[in-house]
């Protein structure tokens, strides 16, 4: 088997890379990593060069792939070590370049190693490590795999690390209303309260896939979405020219809620839409509105969800106002491999005092879940 190492995605076959990718994925499919090169939100300026990984036999068939990047800092990936970079500063060390598989800028599990013999997986993670051996790169990390993934990973020599996240699923209902039935009385009326006030304030919703956007609508959202992101001291890592190729590339897998006052957009929600589930990616709004967060982002979701019999809904890291919405933790996962043995060991050893730290987290927030009492999630 041959390997090689692409500056591109251009540099492979759309149609082989999607046929591994498959229809789940859309933040991996060859049209959305293309235009987030194309468009230089993915480039070795903005610290994310891309060095993706193909494994072909002796015909030149692509058998097996892996998303990876030069990473020269650690924004956007939404798994954290800057502790560790800041380790191998204080020992006078360069912790970048490191090498890190991910979709750029998007914390939802899905596969890594595009491959489906296990030992074409154990191929791309030794190519990896030998490339970050021969560049002298840090280290080698595998950020949100599927766990089905995790034994290839591991058996490869890579620390494994948990973390979770809160996703919901759908137990085949109906209606909101079925959904909410399954709620304690309690938070089956603050549910109810917060999307009355949302009407309340005479906001109403538009739901547009990716071929119904233009070009103003997406100047909307991507002010919306910009004036959101300044608030916090930062800018969106996608562009405008990313959001419009996108959509255009991929017009089935965007939807965006659209929330509007007097006819006027006032917040938005960007998703992707798969076979079986929904993620929820971008939110923006031009003000502060009672509940309209939980509505556009959570609610929204959770109705397009029962409407187009959609498993699963992850809408993101982080964020404990998920429990009382319906969301539950579920583990997610990464794993990492450092090329100098002594920091290597520590990072072992840290990670292990965090997995137990997640799981502790775990038993905790589902102590707060707003089910009844032995209602499936």
């Amino acid at each position: 088997m041959r390997v090689d190492i692409k500056d591109s995605i251009a540099g492979f076959d759309a149609g082989a890379w999607n046929s591994l990718v498959g229809g789940r994925y859309p933040f991996l499919r060859h049209e959305f990593l293309e235009a987030a090169e194309r468009t230089e939100c993915v480039s070795a300026g903005t610290g994310w060069r891309p060095r993706h990984i193909g494994l072909y036999d002796a015909d030149g068939r692509l058998l097996a792939a892996m998303p990876l990047y030069e990473k020269t800092h650690s924004w956007g990936e939404f798994v954290f070590d800057w502790s560790w970079a800041h380790a191998y500063e204080r020992a006078g060390l360069d912790y970048y370049p490191k090498l890190v598989s991910a979709a750029p800028f998007t914390p939802a599990p899905s596969r890594r190693l595009l491959a489906g013999n296990p030992d074409h997986g154990a191929r791309l993670i030794e190519a990896a490590r030998e490339f970050a051996d021969d560049c002298g790169f840090s280290s080698v990390h595998v950020l949100f795999p599927e766990e089905d993934e995790i034994p290839v990973l591991r058996d490869a020599g890579m620390k494994l690390r948990k973390d979770c996240q809160f996703h919901w699923h759908n137990q085949g209902y109906a209606t909101f209303d079925d959904f909410l039935a399954t709620f304690s009385s309690a938070k089956r009326k603050k549910a109810r309260r917060e999307r009355r006030r949302v009407a309340e304030q005479g906001i109403t919703f538009r739901r547009l896939t990716g071929g119904e956007m233009d070009s103003a609508i997406w100047s909307d959202v991507f002010n919306l979405i910009s004036i959101t992101f300044l608030r916090r001291g930062s800018m969106p890592y996608f562009s405008l020219e990313f959001f419009e190729e996108v959509s255009a590339r991929l017009p089935d897998n965007l939807l965006v809620i659209l929330a509007e006052k007097n006819r006027q957009p006032i917040a938005a929600a960007v998703f992707y839409d798969a076979e079986d589930s929904i993620y929820g990616r971008y939110w923006g709004a031009d003000a502060s509105y009672n509940a309209l967060h939980f509505e556009t982002c959570y609610y929204q979701g959770i109705d397009y969800c029962i409407e187009h019999g959609r498993r699963r809904f992850e809408p993101g890291t982080q964020g404990e106002h998920k429990i009382s919405r319906g969301f539950t933790p579920v583990e997610t996962w990464s794993a990492h491999w450092l090329a100098r043995p002594e920091f290597f060991s520590a990072v072992g050893q840290f990670l292990d005092a965090e997995k137990r730290h997640v799981e502790r987290y775990v038993d905790a927030v589902n102590s707060h879940s707003p089910y009844k009492a032995g209602e499936s999630r």
